[in-house]
């Protein structure tokens, strides 16, 4: 178990690009399966829970060629099967929760697939029942065993279905819509996800010759092909590290540029970040982010307290709420934090409120922030990463307190960025990994 060490309480400067968007990654990989020609898939994080996925698609067959960083070219002509029923599968995908979005091009083209329940982030009940109930919409048999915790599910031939998915779930989406579109007839979701995660594996499939319309809608009609051919497609920016980025910036006090940053995808998270208090400005498709010595956070027009909570897209993306709430410990005036999604995201605040911030927590949802207003450092302290998000957050807050903290199980945190140490010592930071 790997360890970052920390001093914080610097002033950073300078620049930093975002790696390719980690969500979309693992949609768009998925979907080499659909075809048995080439597919070139350009800005591709190298985070452990990306190169985890390709080498399931290497089990199963899959020729993946790293041309150069962060570029690669698949081929899924022989895909092995039987590949699914090994341990070594068994293993791979139980560890990462992204390996669900294989079934759905398995299912599409070979007729079955299996995996076991996903895992990843310890962040609360994450189930995966739409994804199933779609596919089940689409003619396909699905068996669960309760005691191993496997899933499997097999069709013949899948015929296109109206189905409103009863949550708009971006991975149940993407996996849905990679079904759909080899499939027989007319595919219509609605309730469907709208993500820039899902509008680019949208845009990708189309490219590969997918008949898809109302991308970027929550009403997505896909009419079925024969097959589909390869492609190039190319990774947003990814835009919660865009995010983490401001939040960094506010925290440590710092001018930071974030350089290419795919501004029109980012949707209403650089006003979210203004609603702080913090000047975020946008330079052709960079985001400046200055003066940020001091910071107060806006009140509803009533004078109440404002909340700042997660919704589907083009709402706020969860994956920011641990941000958002370790920027409030030093503005000045209270917010609400409502993480409505997961229950398990906000139990990290224990070690914030040991740093010093003012923090209540108010069941496993919500937590009220008092913003300290930079009166009152952070202290730096030990603290043990729980999930991605949660781990960047507590990075962020070690950079800023006084004195030096370490951070545990910071294999979670590469999980979500590549080389995160690396790039924050080019622009100041004191960190160190152990």
């Amino acid at each position: 178990m790997a360890t970052f060490l920390v001093e914080g309480g610097n002033s950073l400067k300078g620049s930093l690009t975002p790696q390719g968007a980690k969500n979309e990654a693992l949609q768009v990989i998925c979907a080499v399966l659909l075809t048995q020609e080439d597919v070139t898939i350009e800005n591709i994080p190298e985070i452990s829970d990306v190169l985890q996925l390709i080498e399931i698609l290497k089990g199963l067959g899959v020729q993946a060629e790293r041309i150069q960083k962060g570029t690669y070219r698949f081929n899924a002509a022989n895909v092995n099967i039987d590949f699914l029923k090994t341990e070594t599968y068994a293993k791979q995908a139980a560890s990462l929760r992204g390996s669900v979005m294989i079934i759905g091009p398995l299912l599409a083209r070979f007729g079955r697939g299996f995996i076991p329940q996903p895992g990843g982030d310890k962040i609360g009940r994450r189930r995966v029942d739409t994804h199933f109930t779609g596919l089940q919409k689409l003619g396909a048999k699905f068996t669960f065993d309760a005691q191993h915790k496997w899933y499997s599910i097999e069709a013949k031939k899948l015929k296109g279905a109206y189905m409103l998915l009863d949550e708009a779930s971006v991975t149940g989406t993407a996996n849905i819509v990679m079904a759909a579109v080899l499939a027989d007839g007319t595919t219509t979701v609605y309730n469907a996800a709208c993500e820039p995660y899902v509008q680019q594996l949208c845009k990708m499939l189309v490219s590969m010759g997918a008949q898809i319309s109302g991308i970027g809608s929550n009403l997505l009609t896909v009419t079925g092909v024969g097959a589909l051919k390869g492609c190039s497609h190319r990774i947003l920016p990814d835009m919660i590290e865009v995010g983490s980025f401001i939040g960094l910036a506010a925290m440590t006090a710092s001018d930071i540029t974030i350089k290419n940053v795919g501004a029109e995808h980012l949707g209403i998270i650089p006003a979210s970040f203004r609603r702080l208090g913090i000047k975020v400005e946008q330079h052709n498709d960079d985001l400046v982010v200055k003066d940020t010595q001091h910071y107060e956070i806006e009140n509803y027009i009533d004078g109440s307290i404002m909340s700042i909570s997660d919704a589907p897209w083009p709402g706020l993306t969860p994956d920011l709420l641990s941000v958002f709430l370790v920027v409030a410990t030093q503005a000045k005036g209270s917010v609400l934090i409502h993480q409505k999604m997961f229950e398990s995201r906000l139990f990290f605040v224990d070690k914030l409120i040991d740093m010093g911030a003012q923090i209540i927590l108010c069941d496993p949802h919500r937590a009220t922030v008092i913003g300290l207003n930079r009166e009152n450092s952070l202290r730096g302290t030990k603290m043990t990463s729980p999930d991605i998000r949660a781990g960047i957050a507590l990075l962020i807050a070690a950079l800023s307190a006084k004195g030096k903290s370490s951070i545990d199980n910071i294999e979670q945190i590469d999980r979500g960025y590549e080389n995160i140490e690396g790039r924050l010592q080019q622009i100041g930071a004191k960190i160190t990994r152990k």
